[in-house]
C-alpha cells in the first residue's frame, strides 16, 4: 500500500489504468460498439476516461472513500479488512461518479431514447458496478498491490499504515 504521495500516485496510474481498459472494453462489449467504431476514436475515449478517473481517484474520491472506509468500526488491525472496505468505498465512488461520464458519452453519441436521465444513469450504474466491484476485488486489487510492492515500494520502507497494514 502507498504510504508516500509519489506512491500513491503511482499506485493510482496502475489502478487507472487497468481499471479503466477493462471497465472501457467491457462498455464497448456491452453496447455493441466493438467493431462500429474506430481504434483511434476508442484510443480517445480511453484517454478521457483514464484522465478523469485519476483525477477523480488522486483528489476527489480516493480522499473521501479513505476518509469514510477509516471511519467505520471494524479491525483495522487486519489488514483484508482494511482493503476490502477501502476498496469497497472507492468501487463505489468511481462507478457513481465514472457512470456520469458514461452518460455524458451516451447521450452524446447516441442521445437519451426514452429513459429519464435518473433511469439512464441508474442503468449504467449497475450494469458497471456489478463488474467493476469483482474485478476491483478479485483481479485489478490484488495484480496491483503485487505489481506496486514488486516494482515501486522499497522494502523495509517504514509509513504511517505500515503497523496498521502488515
Amino acid at each position: 500500500m502507498p504510504t508516500t504521495k509519489k506512491e500513491s500516485f503511482y499506485f493510482g496510474i496502475i489502478m487507472c489504468f487497468g481499471m479503466v481498459v477493462i471497465m472501457t472494453f467491457y462498455n464497448l462489449l456491452i453496447n455493441g460498439l466493438i467493431g462500429k467504431i474506430s481504434l483511434i476514436t476508442i484510443a480517445v475515449e480511453f484517454l478521457i476516461g483514464f484522465i478523469i478517473a485519476l483525477i477523480l481517484d488522486l483528489y476527489i474520491v480516493g480522499p473521501v472513500a479513505k476518509k469514510v472506509a477509516l471511519s467505520l468500526p471494524f479491525d483495522k488491525s487486519k489488514k483484508i479488512f482494511l482493503i476490502i472496505t477501502i476498496s469497497t468505498c472507492m468501487v463505489f465512488g468511481m462507478a457513481c461518479s465514472m457512470s456520469f461520464y458514461g452518460l455524458l458519452t451516451s447521450i452524446l453519441s447516441q442521445g437519451n431514447g426514452d429513459h429519464s436521465l435518473f433511469e439512464a444513469y441508474l442503468e449504467i450504474f449497475i450494469k458497471n458496478f456489478v463488474v467493476a466491484y469483482p474485478l476491483q476485488l478479485l483481479v485489478m486489487g490484488p495484480v496491483v498491490r503485487a505489481l506496486f510492492i514488486k516494482f515501486i515500494k522499497k522494502s523495509g520502507q517504514v509509513g504511517p499504515y505500515k503497523k496498521v497494514l502488515n
